[in-house]
C-alpha cells in the first residue's frame, strides 16, 4: 500500500522564469498523488544548498546537472547531510563511457570525479541522456534530475514509482564480516515478499543490510520496521556497529568518551589515513591524543621504542611489530588504549611470505598489547582504507569486553 507523500524541489544554478522544470515535476507528482510542498532555487553554493536540503523527512528533488560544479555541490551536500562517503559508482561511470563513445567524444578526463556519488545512491539511466541518482537514508529521500531534455522521460519512468513507493529506510551497518555470511545469516529475510523488504549492500570493507518499510501511514511502516529490526539485529549480533549515518570512526569515539578513555595512534601503511578518520569526528579532541606517521624502521625504532633486535627478527610488516608500535605510541601518549597499522599497501614490496596487502594490526589495552594478521585485496587506496576499518572494527569490538 503506497503511503501519501509530499516532495520539496529544490533547483541550483541560474533559473529563467518561469520555471518549466519545476512546474512539470509539481504536475507529474500531483497527478500521482505527491504534493509538492515547497520549491526553491539556490545558486552553486554549498552552505545555500545544505540550508534549502534541509532536514525535513519529505522527497527531495534537485534539479541540477550532474556535471559541472553544481553536479559537484549537489553530491558533496548529500554525501554530508546523510552520512555517507562518496566512492566512484561503476555504474555511472559506465553510463559516461557509453554515452561518450556513442557521441564519438573522449572521455574526460575528469569522468572519474564526474561519477562520484554517495555510497549507497542508485542510478537512474535513460538511453541518450545525462543519468540521474537517488538515494535513501533514514527516513529522508533523495531524488537528483538533469536540467535537460531528458527531464521529462526521467520523471515518468524513474521519479514518479520512487515519489509514489515513499518508505521508511534503516541501513544497518557491519563490519568485519563477509557479505556470504551476512546473506547466510538472512537467508530467510532475503528476497520475501512482505511489508519489509531487506537487501545487502557490499560497501567498501563493510556490508549494509538494508531495510524498506511500507505501510498505509508512516507510523504504520515504522512499526513495521521497528519488529524487522530486532529481528534482523538480533542475527547480525556484535557485526552490527550501527546504523544510517553512522561510522566506524564516531562509534568508536562514543565508546571511548562514555567510558573515559583516551586513544593514540601508530601508523605505518596508512601514512596518517586513522588518524584523520577519527579527527573527523566532531568533538574528538576529548578522546584522541596523538597521531605518530612512521615510514621506516629508524622511525619505528627512534619515536616508538621499537627495539631494533625485533625488527630484524620479524620485520617491520609482523605481529611483533604492529604490538610494539601500539605500546610504544600508548606508553609515549600516556593513553588508555592505542592502535598500530603495519603492512604492504602496493603496487610493489610484496612477498611470497607477505604479499601486498598483508597488514598487521597492533592493539594495547588494559595493560596488554596483541596483533592480527589481515590480508586486503585491491590497489594502494583500497587496502590503506579497508586497514583502518580493521583497526577501528578491532578497537571497537575489544572496547565491548569486560574489563
Amino acid at each position: 500500500m503506497a503511503m501519501t507523500a509530499s516532495a520539496h524541489i529544490v533547483t541550483v544554478g541560474a533559473t529563467t522564469s518561469p520555471d518549466a522544470d519545476g512546474a512539470a515535476i509539481t504536475a507529474a507528482l500531483a497527478s500521482a498523488g505527491v504534493a509538492v510542498v515547497s520549491r526553491v532555487f539556490v545558486e552553486d553554493d554549498e552552505s545555500a544548498l545544505e540550508q534549502a536540503v534541509g532536514s525535513s523527512d519529505v522527497l527531495t528533488i534537485v534539479l541540477a546537472g550532474t556535471g559541472g560544479s553544481a553536479g559537484d555541490i549537489v553530491r558533496r551536500v548529500i554525501a554530508r547531510v546523510t552520512g555517507a562517503r562518496l566512492v566512484l559508482n561503476e555504474r555511472l561511470l559506465a553510463t559516461l563511457q557509453d554515452r561518450f563513445r556513442r557521441l564519438d567524444r573522449p572521455l574526460p578526463r575528469r569522468a572519474e570525479r564526474l561519477a562520484l556519488l554517495p555510497q549507497g545512491a542508485a542510478v537512474w539511466v535513460t538511453a541518450d541522456a545525462e543519468a540521474a541518482w537517488a538515494m535513501e537514508s533514514g527516513q529522508r529521500a533523495f531524488a537528483v534530475l538533469p536540467r535537460d531534455a531528458s527531464l521529462h522521460l526521467m520523471i515518468a519512468r524513474h521519479l514518479i514509482p520512487f515519489a509514489r513507493d515513499a518508505a521508511v529506510v534503516r541501513t544497518l551497518r557491519t563490519a568485519g564480516v563477509a557479505a556470504a555470511d551476512v546473506e547466510e545469516r538472512l537467508a530467510d529475510w532475503l528476497g520475501r515478499d512482505g511489508d519489509v523488504t531487506v537487501s545487502t549492500i557490499p560497501a567498501d570493507g563493510e556490508v549494509w543490510v538494508r531495510l524498506r518499510a511500507r505501510g498505509s501511514t508512516t507510523a504504520d511502516a515504522a512499526r513495521s520496521l521497528a519488529k524487522a529490526e530486532t529481528g534482523i539485529g538480533a542475527l547480525l549480533g556484535e557485526d552490527c556497529y550501527g546504523q544510517d549515518g553512522d561510522t566506524l570512526e564516531s562509534v568508536v569515539g562514543r565508546m571511548l568518551l562514555e567510558r573515559g578513555m583516551s586513544l593514540a595512534v601508530a601508523e605505518s601503511c596508512t601514512g596518517g589515513l586513522l588518524g584523520h578518520r577519527l579527527t573527523s569526528v566532531p568533538g574528538s579532541s576529548a578522546y584522541f591524543e596523538r597521531d605518530i606517521v612512521v615510514y621506516s624502521n629508524r622511525a619505528m625504532e627512534e619515536l616508538l621504542a621499537v627495539p631494533e633486535s625485533l625488527v630484524s627478527a620479524h620485520g617491520s610488516v609482523s605481529g611483533p611489530c604492529a604490538e610494539a608500535m601500539a605500546r610504544g605510541v600508548a606508553t609515549l601518549a600516556g593513553s588508555s588504549c592505542a592502535l598500530a597499522v603495519t603492512g604492504i599497501a602496493g603496487p610493489e614490496g610484496g612477498t611470497p611470505a607477505k604479499p601486498v596487502g598483508t597488514v598487521f594490526v597492533g592493539l594495547a589495552l588494559r595493560g596488554e598489547a596483541r596483533a592480527r594478521r589481515f590480508f586486503f585485496a585491491g590497489d594502494r587506496a583500497a587496502v590503506k582504507w579497508q586497514s583502518t576499518q580493521a583497526a577501528l572494527d578491532m578497537l571497537r569490538r575489544s572496547l565491548r569486553e569486560p574489563s
